[in-house]
């Protein structure tokens, strides 16, 4: 879907709307829906703009100063000489979204965020199509858009599903497991994960397929991890071969931490950044691939699924 294409409609149809709805007769101080719906395009149509070139919460942000200005020019100056005429509507508009914006802007920003499960990297715990919320407070309070901590709560930990932004484009949110935390040596050949020399504590757990795009059915053998507080299940391709694609691994910063061979990759994680694999090892571009994660692109730990259109029944179930 080429979303600029869409905003930059979305963004044109705002203000052609609310000139033909200018044109109409008000009944009463409030605005003709058509304008009201021009409005409304127009500012979902530039959101959808910004967030092309920017982060949601640069984007938001945005929002929250404009709207902020307007209300504050309103309260403090124009209010004052208006008196008892009609108050303009972008001014009306600007107003009353800017509360509205704040809140979920704060919202967002410090206590929960949420996120769409886009692929099936995280399977079998997490699927396509799964809304999940985020923790944005586990690893500290941030400061909005530049995220550096400025009240320390926690640090991620071994197996916590985390999302963070994606090194290589940091507008785009991923999210996997926490493998490797600062100072630890990843190592994982033959398929088999260890962490500063010891194996992680793995059993089988049978087998489980799944069905790809709706046509591939995918299969693979089902093991059951444990790493710190956290059980999960993890997934290995029947047919993958038990080595990283060394051809599809990238020039990433502190490359020359890892060192990759035949039958795996070894990788010693630098002070600040973080080791991240998705839980269907043969199906997930991570950390193996695009390197490490700076503390700077953390964006929370996710706990819960909220929602699923397609599986009601997973509403509610617990991320491990």
């Amino acid at each position: 879907m080429n979303w600029l294409f869409i905003g930059i409609v979305v963004t044109l149809l705002g203000p052609v709307m609310i000139a033909l709805g200018n044109k109409q007769e008000r009944n009463g101080p409030e605005a003709p829906q058509l304008v009201q719906y021009g409005y409304l395009f127009a500012i979902v149509g530039v959101f959808i703009l910004l967030v092309q070139f920017m982060s949601i919460a640069a984007a938001m942000l945005v929002f929250v100063i404009l709207t902020g200005i307007v209300w504050t020019l309103d309260k403090f100056v124009l209010g004052k000489k208006r008196g008892t005429t009609r108050v303009p509507d972008w001014v009306e508009y600007g107003r009353g979204f800017f509360p509205v914006i704040l809140v979920v802007f704060l919202l967002r920003s410090f206590l929960i965020e949420p996120y769409q499960i886009p692929s099936s990297s995280m399977r079998p715990g997490l699927v396509v199509g799964d809304f999940i919320v985020v923790n944005k407070f586990a690893y500290g309070l941030r400061v909005p858009v530049l995220n550096n901590v400025f009240v320390p709560v926690g640090k991620p930990q071994h197996g916590d599903v985390m999302v963070f932004n994606y090194p290589e484009n940091p507008s785009v949110n991923y999210i996997k497991r926490t493998i490797g935390v600062p100072g630890d040596t990843v190592e994982y050949r033959n398929k088999k994960l260890t962490i500063n020399g010891q194996p992680v504590p793995t059993q089988d757990a049978g087998t489980l397929d799944y069905v790809e795009d709706g046509v591939q059915l995918v299969r693979n053998k089902q093991f059951l991890e444990k790493q710190g507080e956290h059980v999960y299940n993890t997934l290995e391709a029947i047919e993958n071969p038990p080595y990283v694609m060394l051809s599809e691994v990238r020039d990433f910063p502190y490359r020359e931490n890892c060192r990759y061979d035949d039958e795996g990759f070894s990788c010693k994680v630098p002070d600040g950044y973080y080791f991240m694999m998705g839980d269907n090892r043969d199906h997930s571009a991570d950390s193996r691939y695009w390197g490490f994660v700076p503390d700077k692109y953390v964006v929370g730990k996710a706990f819960l699924v909220w929602f699923n259109p397609k599986q009601l029944s997973r509403i509610g179930t617990v991320i491990h």
